[in-house]
């Protein structure tokens, strides 16, 4: 006798496809905590390995109904004049401040600000889905659960029935109380 179940309801792909929900949801969760670090660890190699010097703010602009600011830099490397912008995510510098930045040797548009900011809008795409493997547990976690077969031992039990057993030393009638409700007038 067949089934008369679709193979696409069928219980075993149901689960592997919360099973795979959770794995993308974390591995979209985890992208934006690796990405971090791998900057984290950029920063602190241009701070030893990189090019002292100053930038100067020279411009700031405001986005998106201000809800985006960006610094606006001009420093000099080995003669040249170079202009990037960095994003104004904890610090924001007035025009015309002057910042110690230090410079990677081989690409000079990349640097780290002594705020501890790098050069550019790095890390937005990861962190938007970063948001997405969020919202994806969210779902795939109720989900899977609710899959899953409990053993019988975990599964909540019924009290057994009371008997209506006489108790020593009792009347061996049943006592029913009924309040009566006081009528208003």
């Amino acid at each position: 006798m067949r089934s008369s179940i679709p193979l696409w309801r069928s219980p075993a792909l149901t689960a592997i496809g919360c099973v795979l929900l959770l794995v993308a949801g974390g591995a979209l969760l985890w992208l934006p905590i690796h990405t971090q670090n791998d900057l984290d660890d950029w920063q602190a190699e241009l701070r030893t390995d990189g090019v002292p010097t100053r930038a100067l703010v020279h411009d700031q602009v405001t986005k998106r109904g201000g809800t985006s600011k960006t610094m606006y830099f001009r420093y000099e490397v080995d003669g040249r004049t170079y202009e990037r912008e960095v994003a104004c995510v904890e610090v924001c510098r007035s025009i015309g401040d002057e910042v110690p930045i230090w410079v990677n040797r081989a690409d000079p548009g990349d640097f780290v600000t002594d705020f501890g900011q790098l050069s550019g809008h790095r890390g937005r795409l990861q962190g938007g889905l970063g948001a997405a493997g969020f919202m994806l547990l969210v779902v795939a976690i109720p989900l899977t659960l609710s899959r899953l077969r409990l053993p019988s031992r975990l599964r909540r039990r019924t009290p057994p029935p009371r008997s209506a057993a006489p108790v020593p030393g009792g009347t061996g009638g049943t006592v029913r109380i009924r309040h009566k409700r006081k009528r208003r007038r």
